[in-house]
């Protein structure tokens, strides 16, 4: 059953934006009398398009998920492998991904970042939709090390360098952290000014085994290990 997000409820109907209008009448041609899930404040409900309407008929409890608060610091790669990061690591269930522009990032969307920013959006949102997600995670501006605020939780930096220490061990250690940090490199991975930075600010650098992966293919495999650690 397809599943849309909604931010506005009048009485017993809820609004959909065009785009869900559009993927209802022209990509699954519903008609009236069927049924959809709408996401409404992180509450799930059946609902029945009626009169090119939707109608609620009734509350959905959603199970809760057990993992913790995942937040990606993502280097500002090519656009293509941006979509791949937002729309995988979105069906794995980050919470937060932060663009950061680092020092061996080769692209630069500085005149057209809020652009950007809506566009990765909309991924996120499609992508949650077909993942049936109760949320959508948030895609922050365009930022950079120095002016990143993070708060408390267990923050994790994906080392090249680093041989001893696995993710598999920290995450083991501090199973029952309510936050999480993953920070990966871009191709050529980070400086040793922005390694020694993040050290600095509570980073633990992990490895990830042998292989050297590419920058798009780090975070789909930490969340992969994130939700085997927390499976039920």
């Amino acid at each position: 059953m397809q599943r849309y997000f909604s931010t506005q409820k009048i009485e017993n109907k809820f609004i959909l934006d065009n785009n869900a209008w559009h993927h209802i009448k022209n990509v699954m041609r519903m008609r009236d009398g069927d049924k959809i899930e709408v996401v409404y404040q992180k509450e799930l409900y059946m609902c029945e398009i009626k009169n090119q309407e939707i109608y609620i008929l009734d509350l959905i409890i959603a199970k809760e998920e057990k993992r913790p608060y995942t937040i990606l610091l993502m280097p500002v790669l090519k656009e293509q492998k941006v979509d791949y990061i937002l729309q995988k690591s979105t069906e794995l269930g980050v919470a937060e991904i932060i663009p950061i522009q680092m020092n061996r990032c080769n692209i630069n969307y500085n005149s057209k970042k809020e652009a950007k920013r809506q566009r990765w959006q909309k991924i996120c949102q499609e992508a949650s939709e077909q993942a049936k997600r109760v949320t959508v995670p948030i895609v922050h501006d365009i930022t950079t090390f120095k002016n990143l605020s993070l708060t408390n939780g267990v923050k994790i930096l994906c080392s090249t360098d680093e041989k001893q220490k696995s993710i598999k061990n920290v995450l083991k250690s501090n199973y029952k952290c309510d936050k999480l940090y993953i920070g990966f490199g871009p191709e050529g991975g980070f400086s040793k000014e922005e390694e020694d930075y993040l050290k600095q600010e509570g980073f633990v650098s992990v490895t990830l085994g042998e292989r050297i992966l590419r920058s798009e293919t780090v975070p789909l495999f930490v969340l992969s290990v994130i939700n085997y650690e927390y499976l039920e």
